[in-house]
């Protein structure tokens, strides 16, 4: 350990010279340096280590001794080592790197994992850290400052954020293919309200949009609804025909295309509200959060299915 540490990147930088030129001479030329200065770097370094490091016969070339040459592999394995740690310190600078936690709303999920793939294809030494949960959840996070950016619906009043829309977020009001209310023209909001209507549980915003809208057309009214704990359990059952459901047009693009699901016309429907990206206003972005943000922003057109969708 004493000999580790009276070694300096000069000496090892000289004893590389000499070696890979065979010249003092051609060494301090090349190092920017005098030939004495070189001379000098090398006879400390052969006196740490109480050897010859290099040898040479008359007035040929340098050669590396067996322990020279030990010494020159580990110092080539350090160099090597040393430039990978500095690409990767100007690409933290330069917001190439690191790692950026991503909270998207539960909803979010079904574009989210897409939207992650594009990333890592287009900066592949970003790791993006995905975290999913409802609206509650994902406010939580913010606040708790675990997140660099999140996905959601209206930006939230606490923390304060800045935010940026990155597209239309329509909400429908679905039924199976074979409901009675499937097909109509101008459903009725009393029609609406006498069937059994499937909510999120609390604290998602889909369920908070939802309660509006039902307490608006009911003016008051009550009605028959069952919790369910996920948009996916949600679908399920009202393909099964438990009931009819306001949910994101994006995570029922798939069973509408396929006609496992349909819309039913119900004037103010769909609900058009939008995506935002966030992060809190008063943690500023690291270098490769502020590139993810950038990356978004800008793809933001391909990332959501589109609306209104096509015929």
């Amino acid at each position: 350990m004493r000999r580790l540490s009276s070694l300096t990147l000069k000496q090892l930088r000289a004893l590389e010279a000499i070696e890979r030129t065979g010249s003092i001479s051609r060494a301090a030329e090349e190092l920017g340096l005098t030939a004495p200065a070189v001379h000098s770097q090398l006879k400390v370094l052969e006196q740490t280590f109480g050897c010859g490091l290099l040898s040479r016969e008359g007035a040929g070339r340098f050669h590396a001794t067996p322990e020279g040459a030990a010494l020159l592999q580990a110092w080539r394995s350090a160099e090597a080592a040393f430039r990978l740690g500095l690409q990767r310190i100007d690409a933290l600078q330069k917001g190439l790197a690191g790692t950026v936690v991503l909270g998207v709303v539960s909803t979010g999920k079904y574009f989210a994992p897409g939207l992650v793939a594009r990333l890592r294809r287009a900066c592949p030494e970003i790791e993006v850290v995905l975290q999913v949960g409802n609206r509650d959840t994902i406010i939580s996070a913010l606040q708790d400052g675990a997140l660099d950016l999140a996905i959601m619906g209206r930006p939230p009043r606490e923390p304060m954020v800045e935010s940026l829309s990155i597209g239309v977020h329509p909400h429908v009001l679905i039924a199976p293919p074979d409901h009675p209310l499937a097909g109509q023209a101008g459903v009725t909001a009393a029609a609406v309200l006498a069937e059994p209507f499937l909510m999120r549980e609390p604290g998602s915003g889909t369920r908070i949009l939802a309660t509006r809208f039902l307490d608006r057309i009911g003016e008051g009214k009550t009605y028959a609804r069952s919790e369910m704990n996920s948009n996916e359990t949600i679908k399920q059952a009202v393909i099964a025909g438990l009931g009819i459901a306001l949910i994101s047009y994006h995570t029922v693009v798939e069973e509408l295309r396929t006609g496992r699901l349909v819309t039913l016309d119900l004037p103010g429907l769909p609900i058009l509200r939008h995506w935002f990206l966030l992060h809190r206003a008063d943690m500023p972005l690291t270098g490769a959060a502020r590139t993810v943000w950038e990356f978004i922003a800008a793809e933001r057109a391909g990332i959501l299915p589109g609306w209104p969708p096509s015929r």
